[in-house]
């Protein structure tokens, strides 16, 4: 079975075709991080307009590079949620008229779904039920994913999401656009120790997350530093800064896990590229005999085969999106919208 699959969440417009769920044939992206970073974030007007000039011909490219034609697709997959709504609806539409034109079934995804489905293309072993941290610059979740498409929110972060913080703090250090990467690569050889970092717990919900106050004193250590004429010791302060990041989602994933009893544990999003958070959740599950799964680094982004891999799922599930199918900014994982 063959899947176009569409991704414009954000700021990536992604196409790829996937094969049967599991197997890519094509993932094309077009980014969009150098015009944004002039803004230091993402304009959500521009991207719906990148998106616009993008998708057309990203889905052309991506039938080219699978070597089918559009006769032989069977189904199209697109992520209607959550994310900026105009970049949301640009794909939306995008994919209804594919869908229409080609006489084939509409599959709506949900963004965060796919994310997680990113690991199935990873180790083609992997089967539910596990535990998944889901980190990116709009997530911080833990989900029970029980099945292919039945999963259960346990935890996510009450304010800002981990990613959004990376991005933040590098913007004030003057490192660039999306900030994990360059925090990450500014982090190693750095003392995570030199400069101690919050750790916020929420009473009565100890799988869930805080970041704001974390946040706010890493901006203020960088400020205080900068109005006292003090030099900062940069790499030791984004290791700091990313030990207390994995220090806050690294063991609430392993209570959950815990909890669960599935004995597999996954990460997915953008935010699972960051190597500390990898090497400590390799760590805790190898302590406690669990299996690891850390999807590859260029599947933790935003991209087309992920949608395109639990598009597969959905369809299976009886998933259809109507010629109506609206985008929507916020959309819970368990029990997603569906028209």
């Amino acid at each position: 079975m063959y899947i176009l699959a569409i991704e414009s969440s954000c700021d990536e417009t992604a196409v790829a075709v996937v094969e049967d769920g599991r197997y890519v044939l094509s993932d094309a992206i077009a980014s969009q991080i150098e015009m944004h970073t002039i803004y230091g974030g993402v304009v959500p007007e521009i991207a719906s307009r990148k998106h616009v000039e993008a998708i057309y011909g990203l889905a052309d490219r991506a039938l080219q590079e699978a070597g089918i034609t559009r006769a032989q697709i069977d189904a199209v997959a697109v992520t209607y949620g959550p994310g900026l709504i105009g970049a949301l609806l640009v794909g939306v539409n995008f994919a209804k008229s594919a869908a229409y034109a080609l006489g084939v079934p509409l599959i709506p995804v949900h963004h965060v779904r796919g994310h997680i489905a990113a690991n199935y293309i990873t180790y083609p072993e992997l089967e539910p039920p596990f535990c998944c941290l889901c980190v990116s610059g709009g997530n911080s979740l833990i989900v029970d994913v029980r099945s292919y498409t039945e999963m259960e929110l346990l935890g996510a972060s009450r304010d800002d999401a981990a990613g959004e913080c990376f991005d933040k703090v590098a913007r004030v250090l003057g490192i660039g656009y999306p900030g994990g990467g360059p925090m990450d690569r500014l982090a190693q050889g750095g003392d995570n120790h030199k400069y101690p970092m919050p750790h916020a717990k929420v009473d009565g919900a100890p799988l869930d997350m805080s970041f704001s106050g974390l946040k706010t004193a890493a901006l203020n250590l960088i400020h205080n530093s900068q109005q006292k004429g003090e030099a900062l010791d940069r790499p030791s302060f984004a290791a700091s800064f990313g030990r207390a990041v994995s220090d806050t989602l690294v063991p609430r994933t392993m209570l959950a896990a815990e909890q669960l009893g599935y004995g597999k544990v996954a990460v997915a999003g953008g935010v699972a590229a960051n190597s500390r958070i990898r090497a400590d959740l390799q760590a805790a599950c190898e302590q406690r005999g669990y299996q690891v799964y850390l999807p590859e680094l260029k599947l933790c982004g935003d991209n087309g085969a992920m949608i395109g891999c639990q598009g597969y799922y959905e369809y299976l599930a009886g998933t259809r999106g109507g010629w109506d199918l609206n985008a929507y900014a916020n959309m819970d994982i368990g029990h997603p919208r569906l028209l």
